[in-house]
C-alpha cells in the first residue's frame, strides 16, 4: 500500500527505535540503516563506486530476490536505485514486503532514463495511478539518443541554483520516490494502453498533468521557499 511520495531519501518516516535494512546500499548506503545487503561485494558494474559500509552498520552479501531474514524482521526497508537492475521485479518486491513492515523505494523515472541512461538498467519505470509500472527496455524498443548524465547529475547540481531548486520542487520529474506500508507491488509490461502510452507515445497535456503535482500559486511559493531554505542550509554546512 502506498503511503506517500517523500521529498527525498532524507524525508522518510523512520522512528528512532526502528530496525532498518538497506537493500542494495552499494557505494551510498543510507546512514539510518542498521543492516546493509548487496549482491556484489567486489563488482561495481551496477554502481558508481566501491562498496561502502558505515560505522555501526552490518553488511551481508545476499541476493535481494532471496533475503536471509525472517518475515517482518525489519521495521523499515530502504531500496534506492536497485529495482531497475533486477531480473525478477515481482519476486524482488515480494521479498522487500516479506522482511519489512514498511519502506521506501527509489528508482530513475522514464524521463531520468532518457536524460542519463545506463546500460545496466534492464527496466524503465513510472508511478502511474499510485502503482509502480515497469517495462523491459527491449520490449518497448527504448533507445536513448544521448547521455546527459554529466550535465544533469554533476554540472547543474553543483553550479546551478535554479536547476537544484527545480529538481527539489519537482522530485518526481527524474525519479520514482515511493513510500509504502505492509506491501509494495508493481505492474510488469502491462498491455493496458492507459499505462503503455506513457512509455511509447508523446505526452499530451492530460498525461503531463497526471504525472506532475498541480499546485496553486501560494502552494508553489511555499514549496519553493522551503526547498530554497534547505539548499541554503546544505550549502552553509
Amino acid at each position: 500500500m502506498k503511503l506517500r511520495n517523500p521529498r527525498s531519501k532524507s524525508d522518510l518516516n523512520i522512528k528512532r527505535s526502528y530496525r532498518v535494512l538497506d537493500v542494495g546500499g552499494g557505494h551510498a548506503p543510507h546512514p539510518r540503516a542498521n543492516v546493509v545487503v548487496d549482491k556484489y561485494d567486489d563488482d561495481n558494474t551496477h554502481r558508481c563506486g566501491d562498496l561502502v559500509v558505515r560505522k555501526n552498520q552490518t553488511f551481508i552479501k545476499a541476493d535481494g530476490e532471496s533475503l536471509p531474514f525472517k518475515d517482518k524482521e525489519f521495521d523499515y526497508v530502504i531500496c534506492k536505485h536497485v529495482l531497475e537492475h533486477v531480473d525478477d521485479p515481482v519476486k524482488f518486491l515480494k521479498e522487500l514486503s516479506r522482511v519489512g513492515k514498511m519502506g521506501y523505494l527509489e528508482t530513475p523515472a522514464l524521463i531520468g532514463e532518457f536524460l542519463h541512461p545506463k546500460e545496466s538498467h534492464k527496466w524503465i519505470l513510472l508511478e502511474i495511478e499510485n502503482q509502480v509500472v515497469l517495462y523491459d527496455k527491449e520490449t518497448i524498443g527504448f533507445k536513448p539518443v544521448f547521455d546527459f548524465g554529466e550535465l544533469f547529475l554533476t554540472y547543474l547540481q553543483q553550479k546551478s541554483l535554479g536547476y537544484k531548486l527545480f529538481d527539489k520542487t519537482h522530485p518526481l520529474f527524474r525519479q520514482v520516490q515511493f513510500e509504502w506500508k505492509d506491501e509494495v507491488t508493481c505492474l510488469v509490461n502491462p498491455e493496458d494502453e492507459k499505462f503503455k502510452k506513457y512509455f511509447t507515445q508523446p505526452w499530451d497535456m492530460d498525461m503531463i498533468k497526471s504525472m506532475t503535482p498541480q499546485r496553486g500559486l501560494l502552494k508553489e511559493l511555499m514549496v519553493s521557499g522551503r526547498e530554497l531554505l534547505s539548499i541554503t542550509k546544505n550549502y552553509l554546512k
